[in-house]
């Protein structure tokens, strides 16, 4: 059933610059992955599969290829009379000249003429980087149940790794009682994901106030949470169990594509009742030569396997030559691999071609190596 009474505004304007060379030229969200998506098609289908009609993304850095991307809402049904995926893009210079989004909250505030449009009675805000399948609609009666200001989805992760997040400390009730970004000594393991929704009359009417306030950072996070909890807002923390990977390192896109390998991932990209939408780019179907050898291997369509593949995600229309091994790796669309050459332990971006008989990663590594560079191989 449509959920018209909430509108959903994606944050999709971050550099990235984690994931170095592969943001240069294209936004985060739009950053390939499993094969034949791109990372902003999972808040993107989780709102259509949510039955949210009107969904604006917020882009800002890079951004040509992925408004592009997004504007033809047909890719998730949304792009009928009554629905549509809107590209919004900053109005406000920084000292740069250039337009900019100051922060999260300052980027709805900018588009808060888009929103009164629409007159929602509830705002869902959601992050643009994650990997998830989420339904908002329950998360929204949760927010109905509680009579809540403010509903902030968590996700429970390992205590060490909990400094890493904005926590969540909440009473036996789950109503958050404390917001703590990045703590040193965190006292619960409640780790905000970036999806909040809001009742959108208080939360239109802190925005404006935030924005006339010269010291704000202009941020959820950091100014808009923490002052509805001293103002003794109602906010509760929404509790997800399912699969979530926030893909903002190297390792950890990595490792998001790695885990559908496992015949058992949370994620389930084959489940058809809660389908991920993407782009439908025709090609030939993937070929698997006789000297190829494949053990535990996600590849996708257009690829051309000669040599071998072993626990490894191979992206559409890549080449591997035969006699060349490919080994806990993450082939991005278009990437060669040519006769002998040896990847282990890498992600290689779009495009790469890995020259004959060429090594590259170390089974050994720590960390996952990322191949943004033509590597030349013998002559």
């Amino acid at each position: 059933m449509a959920q018209t009474n909430m509108l959903a505004m994606i944050l999709a304007g971050g550099r990235g610059s984690r994931l170095h060379e592969l943001t240069n030229k294209v936004a985060k969200p739009a950053v390939a992955y499993g094969g034949k998506y791109r990372i902003i098609d999972f808040p993107l289908s989780n709102c259509a599969n949510s039955g949210i009609d009107i969904v604006g993304v917020l882009t800002q850095y890079e951004s040509v290829l992925l408004n592009s991307y997004v504007a033809a809402g047909g890719r998730w049904g949304l792009d009928t009379k009554d629905s549509g995926v809107f590209v919004l893009t900053p109005r406000e210079k920084a000292d740069s000249g250039l337009d900019v989004y100051r922060g999260t909250a300052d980027a709805i505030s900018q588009n808060i003429d888009f929103i009164d449009a629409y007159e929602p009675e509830y705002l869902l805000v959601l992050s643009g980087d994650h990997i998830y399948k989420m339904n908002y609609s329950k998360m929204l009666d949760f927010h109905k149940q509680n009579g809540a200001d403010a509903t902030i989805a968590v996700r429970g992760v390992p205590m060490k790794e909990a400094s890493r997040f904005g926590i969540m400390n909440t009473d036996d009730e789950r109503r958050i009682i404390e917001f703590e970004e990045k703590p040193e000594k965190p006292k619960s393991n409640l780790a905000s994901m970036g999806i909040y929704i809001f009742n959108w009359k208080t939360m239109r009417k802190l925005l404006v106030e935030d924005m006339k306030n010269p010291d704000s950072s202009h941020d959820f996070g950091n100014d808009i949470i923490p002052k509805m909890i001293n103002a003794g807002k109602k906010l509760y923390a929404y509790e997800f169990s399912g699969y979530w990977k926030d893909v903002g390192t190297i390792d950890s896109l990595w490792e998001a594509n790695m885990d559908l390998l496992d015949s058992d991932n949370e994620l389930n990209l084959d489940d058809t009742s809660w389908k991920i939408y993407t782009e439908d780019i025709g090609t030939i179907p993937q070929y698997i030569a006789d000297s190829a050898k494949i053990d535990c291997a996600y590849i996708n369509q257009g690829a051309h396997i000669g040599g071998s593949v072993t626990k490894s995600v191979i992206f559409g229309n890549v080449k591997i030559a035969p006699n060349a091994k490919v080994i806990d790796s993450v082939l991005m669309p278009g990437s060669i691999v040519e006769e002998g050459a040896t990847v282990t332990r890498a992600l290689v971006a779009p495009n790469i071609r890995i020259g004959k008989n060429a090594t590259v990663g170390n089974k050994k590594s720590e960390e996952i190596l990322l191949v943004a560079k033509n590597v030349k191989g013998e002559d």
